[in-house]
């Protein structure tokens, strides 16, 4: 009985030229297998896209630097001079939340349009097309640990200490950050090529999903208690961004329960009282969830890219 060939097994044909037998749907593993071994090719993308972006610059990517060292300067005039909010410290707690959302919408506003915008190369070379995208994650991911750079330095300088056990849970939370956006950066990305509205689209969709972000607002204090009362905490929950960043400010602003600073004894609840180890579990569980979402990114890209040429 004759077997099956094997994906890139080499047979013969009659006039003893070597044909090599390649699976036109290759599988998961075997994808994984193959982004891995491009590994190199992707950090040149993100070299190459930054150093795009910053050509011709004297400073190149130190302005990385002062651009949000800029808006944390602005956002500290605001917040303690002219909209005091009674939030102690309050422009920590929002840049912590500004950070992470930063890196997330950098990376979707540029990951679904880029197959598209470098057809071209698409067309002209071989190579795993989903690395494209995840070479604007990780451009952004290099401003990302800039901004947490100032972020890091501002603190500082107001001598206001982090929650030094709770650092532990900030690689997790980190990771968790990356595979997400990836998968929706991969995901956007190659639907975009059929659907071209779709950038646009996440563009007003992403201004509606940072309200949904307890970003510029307290969780504890302005949303808790509305959802509790309508059991509607886990929903809330369903977007993983909040999970993020509501640890990075627990990280870095500290506090769950602060004092005014315009009513002298009223007292605000700002974060999640949750221990150590709640937040430990529940960001372990976000982490298992976005390598499975990530893979099902994978998969659906691979199912998505077949015609990606004739489209373009």
């Amino acid at each position: 009985m004759n077997e099956a060939p094997l994906v890139g097994q080499q047979h013969r044909s009659l006039d003893d030229t070597p044909v090599r037998v390649v699976s036109a749907r290759p599988t998961l593993s075997t994808r994984l297998k193959t982004l891995w071994s491009r590994r190199e090719l992707l950090i040149g993308l993100v070299w190459s896209d930054i150093r795009i972006k910053y050509k011709n610059s004297t400073l190149g990517i130190f302005w990385s630097m002062l651009s949000p060292a800029f808006t944390l300067g602005v956002y500290f005039l605001v917040f303690s001079v002219f909209l005091r909010n009674g939030i102690p410290n309050f422009v920590i707690y929002l840049f912590s939340g500004l950070v992470v959302w930063n890196m997330f919408q950098n990376s979707i506003n540029t990951a679904t349009g880029v197959i598209v915008d470098r057809a071209a190369l698409v067309k002209k070379v071989s190579f795993p097309r989903e690395i494209l995208a995840l070479s604007n994650v990780g451009a952004a991911v290099v401003y990302f640990v800039v901004q947490l750079v100032v972020l890091i330095i501002f603190v500082a300088a107001l001598g206001h200490a982090p929650a030094w056990r709770f650092l532990l849970i900030l690689p997790i939370s980190f990771l968790s950050l990356y595979f997400f956006t990836s998968a929706l950066a991969m995901v956007m990305s190659a639907i975009n090529v059929y659907l071209r509205d779709m950038k646009h689209l996440m563009e007003v969709l992403l201004q509606l999903w940072f309200w949904l972000t307890p970003v510029v607002y307290s969780y504890e204090n302005s949303i808790a208690p509305h959802l509790s009362r309508r059991g509607l905490t886990i929903i809330y929950f369903l977007n993983p961004i909040t999970l993020i960043v509501v640890t990075f400010q627990r990280v870095f602003y500290v506090g769950t329960v602060v004092k005014s600073t315009v009513a002298p004894y009223a007292k605000i609840n700002i974060l999640p009282t949750w221990s150590f180890d709640r937040f430990l579990e529940l960001n372990l569980a976000l982490f298992a969830v976005t390598v499975v979402l990530f893979l099902i990114a994978e998969a659906i890209f691979g199912r998505l890219e077949g015609n990606f040429e004739s489209e373009l």
